[in-house]
């Protein structure tokens, strides 16, 4: 078991209590806190660099989100256990929102859809190993994290789905270069998660 990451008995504990979470899940919140703390940044990037109306309605509305998703796994997740590399996560977050931006619309799109594709399976595989643990072992809490993350997940593929739908497939496949950023934009996001796990 971790040692306490929030006080069961402040009133900023969420609505799990994680001080009973296991170390695993522990270090899956460090990278949900990691990822929600970029994804609150790229919409930021976005913001800072699109002057398109529908691109910037898009932004604000999911930043909205994002952000709130950060503010419940703040009340989770005490300082302490929370990525030592949150700088780094910060401006990555902001560049992967910005360089797009400043490409156009379909760039931000894909990219978003891109980023959400992975978030999505990343919550899924949380959501996964909470069903694997035994149910003796602080139901209560668990199912309440739980919960949670099926909320986010929820949110996540809604933003997917927007995306994809903005995104003009009428105007041809991606480039190649589009592509290429794409699928790092997937690989970036695989291995920050594998570094939030330890730093």
């Amino acid at each position: 078991m971790a040692g306490p990451v929030g006080s069961a008995s402040s009133p900023r504990s969420g609505p799990a209590d994680a001080s009973v979470l296991p170390a695993r899940l522990v270090s899956d919140l460090r990278t949900d806190h990691a990822g929600e703390t970029g994804a609150v940044m790229i919409y930021r990037g976005i913001l800072a660099i699109t002057r398109n109306p529908a691109v910037r309605r898009f932004a604000q509305a999911h930043l909205a989100t994002e952000a709130a998703h950060l503010a419940a796994i703040e009340l989770l997740l005490a300082p302490r256990h929370r990525s030592r590399l949150l700088l780094l996560w910060r401006a990555a977050g902001w560049l992967t929102g910005a360089l797009p931006a400043g490409v156009g619309p379909r760039a931000v799109y894909a990219t978003i859809e891109a980023v959400e594709t992975f978030v999505d399976h990343h919550y899924t595989e949380q959501i996964e190993s909470i069903d694997r643990i035994d149910p003796g072992r602080a139901q209560a809490p668990l199912q309440a994290l739980r919960a949670q993350l099926h909320s986010f997940r929820a949110d996540e593929i809604d933003h997917r789905d927007d995306a994809a739908s903005r995104f003009d497939r009428h105007a041809g496949p991606p480039s190649r270069l589009l592509g290429l950023w794409v699928w790092a934009v997937g690989a970036g996001s695989r291995g920050a998660v594998k570094i939030c796990r330890w730093v």
